[in-house]
C-alpha cells in the first residue's frame, strides 16, 4: 500500500484527533432544526435541553457519576482552571487553609493555574517530584499533606511522555485525609477508564478533541458535596457552577464521541498498542542515542515519546514533515516555546537532550504500513540531521 503523502502520516493525536463522521451527523441537528436555547421555556427550548440533559446522562453513564455531577466548559483547560481555583478559593473560604498538592509534570492548564494562585492569591503549593519515567509516588503525596492542605491534582495520563499516574491510590489517600482530588484525565479520555469511583477522584476534567470529538467543549466532574466556587458568573446555567449558554450541538459531539470510544475501547486499544510497539521497537533498533521517554509499561496505548540526542526537536519536525510526517515535540500547548520540555527536565533529562524530544502519538486510522514508512524516514533524517551538528561523533 502506497502512502498518501497529500493527506500525510499523522502521529500527533495528543494534539487533537479529527471528528469522527458519526458524531458529526448527531451534531448536525442541532445547528439547525433543533437550534433553541436550553434555557428557553417554549418548545424549541425544551427541545434542546432534553438533549443537553440526555447528553449528561450518557457522560454520566460512562463515568459510573450521576449526571448532575457532570459540568460542560469550553475545554479541558477551562476545566482545569474551574476545578483548580473554584475547589483552592472555596476550601480557603471555608478556612481550610490554601496549601495545594501537584506534581512537576502537569500540563501547564494545571501548573500555570497553580502557579498564579501562588504568586497573585497568597496560596501555597508543593510541586512533587518525579522518577525517570515521569511517575508520581503515592507516598511523596502522603508526606507532602498538611493540615492546610486544600486540594491535590495530579494528572491521570501525561500528556508529553504518556505516563498512566496511579491515580486511584492517590485519591485513596486523599479520601483518607478528608482533602478533595483532581485530575487532568485528557490524554486518558477515549483510552483508559474513567469510573471515578474506582479512581476515588473528586473532580475529573475532560476534552472532547482528544478523543475523536468537537474541538471547543469540555466537561468537570465535580463529585456531590465536593467545595467549588463559579469562575464564570452570569446566568444560572450548569446548576450555577458554569454560566453562559450552553453549547447544545457540542455537548451532545462530545457524549458521542465519548459513548463511541469506550463501545469500542477494547478493540481500538489492542490495534493502536500493536502499533505503538512495533514503532518504538524499530525507532529503538535503527537509530542509535536514542532513549524511549516516559513508563516503558504504564504508559498510553498510542503513545511513543523519545529523546533524540545530537538533534533538535524543531529541526526534526520540519524533516518529518517535509516527508509528509505530522508529530510533535511536546504539548500542542507549548510547540512554539524555545524552552526546554519541562516535563523531561522533571524526568531527569539536561536541557540539551531534552530538546531533542520527538512524541508520536497514534490514532485508530493508522496502519502498518504508515509505521514501517515512518521507519524508513526517520532513521535517514536523523543522520542527516546529526550530520550538520557539531556535537555528534559517530561511533568508529
Amino acid at each position: 500500500m502506497a502512502i498518501d503523502l497529500e493527506k500525510g502520516v499523522y502521529l500527533d493525536h495528543a494534539a487533537t484527533t479529527p471528528v469522527d463522521q458519526r458524531v458529526v451527523e448527531a451534531m448536525l441537528p442541532f445547528w439547525t432544526e433543533r437550534y433553541g436555547n436550553p434555557s428557553s421555556i417554549y418548545r424549541l427550548g425544551r427541545d434542546a435541553a432534553k438533549a443537553l440533559n440526555s447528553a449528561r446522562e450518557r457522560i454520566a453513564g460512562i463515568l459510573r457519576a450521576d449526571p448532575s455531577e457532570i459540568i460542560f466548559t469550553s475545554c479541558g483547560t477551562e476545566s482545569d482552571n474551574l476545578a483548580i481555583r473554584g475547589a483552592a478559593f472555596a476550601q480557603r473560604a471555608r478556612g481550610k487553609g490554601n496549601h495545594i498538592i501537584t506534581s512537576s509534570v502537569e500540563h501547564h492548564a494545571v501548573g500555570h493555574t497553580v502557579e498564579q494562585l501562588v504568586k497573585k492569591f497568597g496560596f501555597e503549593a508543593t510541586f512533587l517530584p518525579v522518577d525517570h519515567y515521569g511517575m508520581v509516588s503515592p507516598d511523596e503525596v502522603a508526606r507532602a499533606i498538611r493540615p492546610d492542605t486544600v486540594l491535590i491534582t495530579i494528572m491521570y495520563a501525561n500528556n508529553e511522555v504518556g505516563t498512566i499516574q496511579p491515580i486511584a491510590e492517590i485519591g485513596r489517600i486523599a479520601k483518607e485525609r478528608g482533602i478533595p482530588f483532581h485530575t487532568d484525565a485528557v490524554q486518558a479520555g477515549g483510552a483508559l477508564s474513567l469510573d471515578v469511583n474506582a479512581l476515588n477522584v473528586d473532580l475529573l476534567s475532560l476534552s472532547a478533541h482528544k478523543f475523536y470529538g468537537p474541538k471547543g467543549v469540555g466537561l468537570l466532574y465535580a463529585r456531590k458535596g465536593t467545595p467549588l466556587w463559579p469562575m464564570q458568573t452570569g446566568g444560572s446555567q450548569e446548576r450555577n457552577r458554569r454560566a453562559g449558554t450552553e453549547n447544545v450541538a457540542f455537548a451532545v459531539g462530545m457524549a458521542t464521541a465519548l459513548e463511541l470510544a469506550y463501545a469500542e475501547l477494547e478493540q481500538t486499544n489492542n490495534r493502536v498498542r500493536a502499533l505503538r510497539d512495533r514503532l518504538i521497537a524499530g525507532v529503538l533498533e535503527r537509530i542509535p542515542d536514542v532513549e524511549l521517554t516516559g513508563h516503558p509499561t504504564q504508559r498510553l496505548p498510542n503513545s511513543a515519546s523519545f529523546v533524540v540526542k545530537y538533534v533538535e526537536g524543531e529541526a526534526m519536525l520540519l524533516s518529518l514533515d517535509m516527508k509528509g510526517i505530522f508529530a510533535s515535540s511536546g504539548s500542542a500547548c507549548t510547540s512554539m516555546s524555545l524552552s526546554p520540555s519541562h516535563v523531561l527536565t522533571a524526568m531527569g533529562f539536561p536541557p540539551e537532550i531534552a530538546h531533542g524530544s520527538l512524541r508520536l502519538t497514534l490514532g485508530k486510522g493508522n496502519t502498518e504500513e504508515e509505521i514501517d514508512y515512518v521507519l524508513d524516514v526517520l532513521p535517514e533524517i536523523i543522520s542527516r540531521l546529526r550530520a550538520m551538528s557539531p556535537l555528534y561523533q559517530p561511533a568508529a
